[in-house]
């Protein structure tokens, strides 16, 4: 006798979070009735599919060969349905997506109206965070996807390019008037403005330089997000390394200056982050190929 596809929905559900309660929860089943289709579908098979201790679960080798037919398969059931129904756009998805506060509220917010209209199908949540905090949530399904610049290395994430990212060495013209920044070693009368300990905003000037180690600030000052670092850096607080598109009107206004403008920073691109072993990599694929299209602002 073949499965059923609610247990094969049900072993997906396990499969993706590794958590028993959280697989039931997102197939809206207690977790002992859970359990029971799962133990069911492994009598069926005659095979072990999860290991399973008190605080772990982990699919056997019979399990992990066992996702991708799975997969296939309710993708299938699911086309099967709509095309029954004479439906030719993907069912309705709701998906969650996580950004850093200052882009989300400058660039992806105002676009949430043209990306449903791009992609009717899609109900879209949003939920703000840190770089880490948005790659950490991930990882957990806390969040289906996330668009961040934050370097990955982790294999469980997989990611699609958006839109490239250039930084600016820069302070409010204001304080460059009062407190020159020409020379290297006038680093020690400012400070510096970042969002973590390892300065991951001013590496992509120092490492675009071999004079970059030559600076010596006064002080650091780390502020957690970029938005409170321009927002300091105008109150003349110190200077800082920030994200082109975030002062664009501020140095066209003049309120803000370059540093060492001969010096450009490196570069990097927002991507579009989510599990690796996600069966919905289509659904990020629309999305990704829709925020392109989107200026950044």
């Amino acid at each position: 006798m073949l499965p059923s596809l609610e247990s094969l929905q049900c072993f997906e559900s396990a499969a993706r979070y590794l958590n028993f309660r959280k697989g039931a929860r997102a197939m809206g089943l207690t977790p002992a009735a859970f359990g029971q289709r799962i133990q069911k579908l492994e009598e069926q098979l005659g095979v072990k599919l999860f290991v399973r201790t008190t605080r772990t679960v982990h699919l056997t080798e019979a399990g992990t060969t066992l996702r991708d037919p799975v997969e296939r398969c309710l993708r299938m059931a699911e086309e099967t349905m709509r095309a029954a129904r004479g439906e030719r756009t993907p069912p309705r998805t709701e998906i969650t997506l996580g950004t850093r506060p200052e882009l989300g509220m400058s660039w992806i917010l105002p676009q949430i109206d043209r990306l449903e209209k791009a992609l009717p199908w899609l109900q879209l949540h949003l939920y703000f965070g840190s770089g880490p905090d948005l790659s950490l949530r991930v990882r957990t399904l806390d969040v289906d996807c996330a668009v961040t610049s934050i370097r990955l290395s982790d294999p469980k994430l997989d990611s699609l390019r958006l839109h490239r990212e250039d930084f600016v060495f820069c302070a409010a013209t204001t304080l460059l008037a009062r407190q020159p920044f020409k020379r290297f070693e006038d680093a020690e009368h400012h400070a510096l403005l970042d969002v973590y300990p390892d300065l991951p905003l001013f590496r992509y000037w120092r490492e675009a330089t071999e004079h970059g180690d030559r600076l010596r600030f006064g002080r650091i000052v780390r502020l957690g997000t970029v938005e409170a670092i321009r927002l300091r850096l105008l109150g003349e607080a110190g200077v800082a390394v920030l994200p082109e598109f975030i002062v664009r009107k501020d140095l066209k206004a003049g309120t803000v200056r370059r540093i060492f403008p001969s010096i450009k920073p490196l570069h990097d691109y927002f991507r579009l982050v989510f599990r690796t072993d996600d069966p919905r990599r289509w659904l990020f694929e629309d999305l990704a190929r829709s925020l392109v299209k989107m200026p950044l602002q």
